[in-house]
């Protein structure tokens, strides 16, 4: 079966964006330094990718207007708007568990859930997330959107791997 993985980069103090919504703190020590080490790994086992509206709309406006960033993915994103699909970008208004729990039994490689904090929240609160793959960010932001704000309840996990680059360190756990 297909596994569901939360691949998302955070500060040091768990904030996946700054007060605004702004993530241009993102990236190592160096700004030559390769920042894509585990990215460029964990993206050849991916032949899906869920987002939220708001993560959406920040990939098309800010981070690469103009050019889809995952042309070889399917895409879908979870909106209350739901927009006309493309060829390989589907918006849903579809329960975001359901969704997941339906592409999960489907056949494919995993899924990756990429943003933002209230999706990401709903499937972990659902216990949906098999695997977290955490790129810390050499940045203490001192506040902004939390990744983990809103959990009720402890979460268990088991870390597999760990790894630094350029001043980054990925953590990888999965579910217990």
């Amino acid at each position: 079966m297909r596994k569901v993985a939360l691949f998302i980069a955070m500060s040091l103090d768990g904030c996946i964006a700054d007060p605004r919504g702004g993530i241009d703190w993102l990236g190592g020590e160096s700004p030559d330094g390769n920042d894509m080490v585990s990215y460029e790994e964990f993206i050849r086992d991916v032949d899906t990718v869920v987002m939220g509206a708001k993560t959406y709309c920040q990939l098309v406006t800010e981070l690469s207007p103009g050019e889809w960033v995952y042309p070889d993915l399917t895409s879908y994103v979870v909106t209350h708007s739901p927009l006309p699909d493309t060829h390989n970008i589907r918006f849903t208004d579809e329960d975001p568990c359901r969704l997941v729990e339906r592409l999960k039994a489907e056949k494919g490689k995993d899924i990756w859930i990429c943003g933002g904090a209230q999706l990401a929240g709903q499937l972990i609160r659902a216990d949906l997330i098999d695997l977290y793959y955490l790129n810390v960010m050499p940045t203490i932001l001192g506040g902004g959107i939390r990744l983990f704000d809103g959990l009720e309840e402890e979460h268990k996990l088991k870390l597999v791997k760990t790894r630094s680059y350029n001043g980054i360190t990925d953590l990888v756990y999965e579910r217990r």
